[in-house]
């Protein structure tokens, strides 16, 4: 059987991607660091609509804990494997680059940028087994253009999308697609601390987007329909930057 794995699947975009994903019938493993709660509401929405979910807590900053959780999932499941690979984790810690602290520098791109590359070399060889692979990154509006205050977070999501370009050429032969999705601003807890009703000015659109808005072109890009797309980014921001 095939599955799905969304890290940072517990809250805002991961969920919805989530949720997405177990509409069309796959399974989904459900990545979640500390808040196991959240993630079960997650599992238990899935199920009450008719999906199939797992939760599979590690941490994508942290190389053992992720081989420790995928090898006990693997000897548990022989017979499947992931196909789908949704890397979504990451966090923000801003702060104007003169003042930014390594740890600050540090937590934001081993959970965004060492966590994509720890997780996908772990789950690629088996993709390229079965000749069969979706890889979907999640990277960021400030990747792309860079913003202010987020001297780490616009280099670990720039960095996804190299990673992005690069690998796509590496496994297309393989029937494995790498692509990326560049959010702008998507109303979630994540942005929550941002002040809306200005930045929704500079939106051509003239408001936040939806989490769902984002998984719905995840979902497209995972699926057979886009065994054409790879290498590219895919930018959900209303027209802000493009």
């Amino acid at each position: 059987m095939k599955y799905a794995l969304v890290t940072g699947a517990s809250r805002g975009i991961g969920k919805c991607i989530a949720l997405r994903l177990a509409t069309k019938g796959m399974p989904v493993l459900i990545n979640y660091l500390k808040n196991k709660d959240a993630a079960q509401a997650v599992k238990d929405e899935i199920e009450a609509n008719g999906g199939t979910a797992e939760l599979l807590p590690f941490d994508t900053a942290d190389p053992q804990a992720i081989e420790s959780a995928l090898e006990q999932w693997e000897q548990s499941h022989p017979d499947d494997f992931v196909s789908v690979l949704v890397n979504n984790a990451g966090v923000r810690d801003d702060n104007v680059m003169v003042f930014m602290q390594n740890e600050q520098w540090e937590r934001v791109l081993n959970t965004t940028l060492n966590g994509l590359f720890y997780v996908t070399r772990r789950l690629l060889k088996n993709m390229l087994t079965h000749r069969q692979g979706r890889i979907v990154n999640i990277t960021s509006l400030s990747g792309i253009k860079g913003l202010p205050g987020q001297v780490n977070y616009s280099s670990a999501k720039a960095a996804v999308i190299g990673a992005t370009k690069a690998l796509a050429q590496e496994v297309a032969a393989r029937k494995v697609t790498v692509n990326a999705v560049a959010p702008g601003f998507i109303a979630t807890d994540m942005t929550a601390d941002l002040n809306e009703a200005e930045l929704k000015k500079m939106i051509p659109v003239g408001r936040f987007g939806k989490p769902e808005e984002v998984a719905a072109v995840v979902d497209f890009l995972a699926s057979e329909e886009a065994a054409y797309i790879t290498g590219q980014v895919i930018q959900v921001n209303g027209g802000l930057y493009t």
